[in-house]
């Protein structure tokens, strides 16, 4: 009996020693992917200062790129994520007040961070849609940092962006890597990549392509728009969107209309923490119609 019992124990032992190694080997995985140190060339763009590029600036920010949604209305930053003894995520205070990025950035790390998702010290920025970001066109980024340099200072300390040692055990694990949402955007954008050349505006497929692009709605209803299971495990399928567009889709009155209440022509109404109608009922008549006609020549594919 006593024989079994060492043998028992010796295996245990073992067993919790395996998994020590496994854990510190992850942990290492996980922390050497934070603290990746990413060395690009950030582009040189000359920030507008006029005042039509200040006002194009707030419009993408409150209305397409939805920047305040995660950075606040005043750009003060916010708390996203703070599970204990995991992960502290936290949208920067954009602002040059007490605890703001804006009193020490340059334009070159505004520009590395909304289009590269990399911070001044060359780490990958976490869960900054700059994957997203990156299709803006060199006007348009310049015109959102117009607008967010022209921000009143906000006061806003907050906690540092950081994982513990579990939360890096789990990023090596790919735990918080969603399908169309990369924890770590910098890992997949092409950095060498020229801006992307944006179309006239106007009611047009082709710029309501340019919108869906920047605008985030790729990051749910994936490329094709067609949608597909839901994100993360309590939140609902995603719907095809595309389809609405189609013949026998809704009119354009009824996409309007829907973006613009958040109730479907069938009078369902849409969850704003899946679906943020609430910000992009903010869009122009123009840009609407444009991205109507957009998914009108997606399902017509």
């Amino acid at each position: 009996m006593k024989k079994v019992l060492k043998w028992i124990g010796i295996i245990l032992a073992s067993l919790v020693g395996l998994l020590l190694v496994a854990a510190v080997a992850l942990f290492a995985i996980g922390s050497a992917r934070l603290n990746k140190i990413h060395n690009i060339q950030v582009e040189t763009l000359a920030i507008p200062t006029n005042e039509t590029a200040v006002v194009r600036g707030r419009h993408l920010a409150e209305a397409v790129t939805l920047c305040i949604a995660c950075h606040g209305e005043d750009l003060g930053g916010t708390v996203l994520e703070d599970e204990p003894g995991i992960v502290t995520i936290s949208a920067s205070n954009l602002t040059s007040g007490q605890g703001g990025v804006g009193a020490t950035y340059s334009d070159g790390d505004y520009i590395r961070a909304i289009r590269h998702g990399i911070n001044p010290e060359g780490r990958g920025l976490i869960i900054m849609h700059s994957d997203i970001y990156h299709n803006l066109s060199a006007e348009d980024l310049g015109a959102i940092i117009a607008y967010i340099k022209t921000m009143p200072p906000v006061d806003r300390e907050l906690p540092t962006t950081r994982a513990r040692p579990l939360g890096s055990i789990l990023v090596a694990l790919g735990m918080f890597d969603i399908e169309t949402m990369p924890l770590i955007p910098a890992e997949v954008i092409d950095h060498s990549a020229s801006f992307a050349a944006a179309p006239a505006p106007g009611m047009t497929a082709g710029y309501g392509h340019y919108l869906v692009t920047v605008g985030l709605c790729t990051m749910c209803h994936r490329g094709d728009l067609n949608g597909g299971p839901p994100l993360e495990p309590e939140s609902p399928p995603v719907p095809n969107i595309a389809v609405y567009g189609g013949p026998a889709g809704w009119s354009e009155a009824e996409f309007v209309n829907t973006i613009r209440t958040g109730v479907t022509p069938y009078g369902k109404s849409l969850d704003p923490e899946s679906m943020p109608w609430e910000f992009y009922q903010n869009m122009t008549d123009e840009e609407l119609g444009a991205i109507w006609r957009y998914l009108q020549s997606v399902a017509g594919e």
